[in-house]
């Protein structure tokens, strides 16, 4: 393979890894910049000094997260080529486990805290409007609203993936 083909396949693979990562919610979090869609502005009554506050919280932790995310997907990986082994090797497993374990725990913690500079941002009545749309959003089963964002339901004969209560 030459070096060019190399380098657009490594930037290919750089891009699809990258940007899904951004709009990936935190625990019970509408996907991507929820405070920029136009129904949770309008329901909340958002400002365009809180909107930028948001965007700006958003901005200053997204490069961690992208780093946090990328470290439990490594050690995910980790995990996997050791479970597919022939010979299983427990202690590399368990090993394994706990890396990726502290990995995840790395990362909720940066997105609650995250979300706790985000939340800061609104004001209480805000906040119950919020929580509200979140827990209408959550007993619908359908992740497109009111957000217009997440994924679909699943179709007849596949499984849906468990709710997640904020």
């Amino acid at each position: 393979m030459n070096r060019n083909r190399v380098v657009h396949v490594c930037l290919f693979l750089a891009m699809t890894a990258v940007s899904p990562l951004l709009a990936q919610p935190a625990e019970g979090l509408p996907p991507g910049k929820w405070w920029d869609r136009q129904e949770v502005v309008r329901r909340l009554a958002l400002s365009s000094e809180q909107r930028s506050n948001l965007d700006r919280i958003f901005r200053s932790n997204a490069s961690d997260l992208i780093d946090l995310r990328g470290e439990v997907e490594k050690r995910s990986i980790d995990l996997r080529g050791h479970l597919d082994q022939s010979r299983l090797d427990r202690p590399a497993i368990q090993e394994a486990a706990t890396r990726l374990s502290a990995a995840r725990g790395r990362l909720f913690e940066r997105e609650i805290l995250m979300f706790v500079e985000m939340r800061s941002v609104l004001a209480e009545e805000q906040w119950d409007r919020f929580r509200q749309m979140l827990a209408s959003r959550m007993d619908q089963g359908n992740e497109r609203r009111p957000f217009q964002g997440g994924q679909p339901p699943a179709r007849p004969g596949q499984s849906q993936p468990p709710r997640r209560r904020p």
